[in-house]
Formats: structure tokens, C-alpha cells, sequence
């Protein structure tokens, strides 16, 4: 068994292990996309074994399918986060929050996609390049949304023990790794670096993995509430929010009166 196969199974099994681990905590009733995500990782693995044992010419097929498919189950857990986050105000936020939430971290999104690609890239093929490409701003974005977090952590009351700042610095860690060695990799091209460096990200998965496992088998920590300086942030935010629908409403539904004859 080479190294390659060893962090391979190893990977495998302690996901699996977390995975268990999200169901008898009942993490998943806080956070199903980011349980749905891990289970779906195990799954995916399985898969990828018996594809490349007894059908190896679908693979790429198959890696197409399911690295889309991680992709926007990792935006939805950005997305969960962040709602999760909003958890001691959520009564007094629209129902639309979420979707908001969504929309904001696609325009951000937007706005690294530019920036996000490397030259590494441009030898791949157009559908292997185009999925690189999203990977790379999904990182960033990953990246993004643990510093805001962590930074934020006193206005929002949040801590070491609450699961979204567990969530998110497990993916922090592992997606800073990515994209160092993403970077690294644009400036070397040899197989042998580009096989360590590979190595070196899925034993980084594998540290995160494990800091999962260590965080969600503690008791969750009872959430504070926000305070006075966000709570007042977000009301005004939402009351902003709420006008404008208003007025929007008030004007669609003028607007679409019939107008009287003379």
C-alpha cells in the first residue's frame, strides 16, 4: 500500500466516523447540507473506487458530476452557516433572509471569480479548467466567510465551542491549504512535487476531518444573544429591508390598477 492509498482509506474512514458522529449528536437538524455534504463525500468515495476499478474511462465523466455537486452543496453550507450565525434574531429577520444571504455570497462570489483562476489552469480541458475554476472561488469564498466570522466573533457572540465557528475553521484550515499548494503548483510542474503536494492537502482534509470529530463529540455550547451594537445593525438592516418591499409592493400593485375612464 502506497502513501496515495493510505491517506485514501484513511480519509475515507474518518469521514465515515464523523459522519456517525453528526447523526448521533444530531448536529444534522442544525446543520443537514454540511451533514448531507459529508455523508455524500463518503459516498462519493465509494463510488469513485468502483469507477475507477471496473470502468476507469468513465471517471472523468463521473468526477464532473460529482465535483458539481460538491460544489453547490458547499455553497449551501456557506449559506447555512451564515443563517446559523443569525440564529438569537431570526424572529425578527424576513423570511427572505436566507435567500438574501444566498445572493450576497453569489455576488461576492462574482467578484473573486476573476481573480481566483491560475495559470495552472489553463492546460486542463474546458470542462476540467471551468470545474478547477469554481473550486478555486469556492475556497476563497470558504476562506472569506471563516475570517469574517472569526473577526466578527464578539459582535456576533460567537465562540470556539459554537458549531459555526467549528464548521467554518475546519473548512478555513483545509481550503487555506488548498490554496496554497494550488499555488505552489502553478509554479512548479513537476509530477513527482505535484503528487506531494497532493498528498499534503488530503492529510490537511484529514487534520480537519479529525478537528470535527474533536469539536462535535464536546457539548455544544448554549448560543449568547447578539449584542445591543449588532442587534441594533441587523433591525435596521431589516427594517431597511422591509420598507423597500413595501414600497416595491405598494407601487407593483398601483401600477397595475386599471386606470379610470374620462
Amino acid at each position: 500500500m502506497n502513501l496515495d492509498t493510505g491517506l485514501w482509506i484513511g480519509s475515507l474512514v474518518v469521514e465515515a466516523a464523523l459522519v456517525g458522529l453528526l447523526f448521533y449528536r444530531r448536529v444534522w437538524r442544525t446543520f443537514p447540507i454540511f451533514t448531507t455534504l459529508c455523508a455524500t463525500e463518503v459516498l462519493s468515495s465509494g463510488i469513485a473506487y468502483l469507477v475507477l476499478h471496473y470502468s476507469q474511462s468513465s471517471y472523468p465523466f463521473y468526477y464532473l458530476v460529482e465535483s458539481v455537486l460538491s460544489e453547490l452543496l458547499e455553497f449551501g453550507v456557506l449559506v447555512e452557516i451564515s443563517w446559523s450565525v443569525l440564529r438569537p434574531m431570526r424572529a425578527s429577520l424576513p423570511r427572505r433572509t436566507p435567500f438574501v444571504i444566498a445572493i450576497l455570497i453569489l455576488a461576492i462570489g462574482a467578484a473573486i471569480w476573476p481573480f481566483s483562476a491560475l495559470q495552472s489552469l489553463a492546460s486542463l480541458p474546458p470542462a476540467l479548467q471551468a470545474i478547477a475554476h469554481l473550486q478555486q472561488t469556492t475556497a476563497v469564498l470558504r476562506v472569506l466567510l471563516f475570517l469574517a466570522l472569526a473577526g466578527c466573533s464578539q459582535l456576533l457572540s460567537i465562540g470556539w465551542r459554537d458549531r459555526e465557528l467549528q464548521v467554518a475553521t475546519g473548512l478555513g484550515f483545509y481550503s487555506l491549504v488548498s490554496l496554497g499548494t494550488a499555488m505552489v503548483h502553478s509554479h512548479q510542474s513537476t509530477w513527482t512535487q505535484y503528487t506531494q503536494l497532493q498528498q499534503f492537502v488530503l492529510a490537511s482534509f484529514i487534520c480537519a476531518l479529525f478537528y470535527w470529530i474533536f469539536s462535535f463529540a464536546q457539548k455544544e455550547a448554549e448560543r449568547r444573544e447578539f449584542t445591543p451594537q449588532m442587534q441594533n445593525l441587523l433591525l435596521a438592516v431589516a427594517g431597511v429591508a422591509r420598507a423597500e418591499r413595501t414600497a416595491l409592493t405598494a407601487t407593483s400593485r398601483s401600477g397595475n390598477q386599471p386606470r379610470k375612464e374620462r
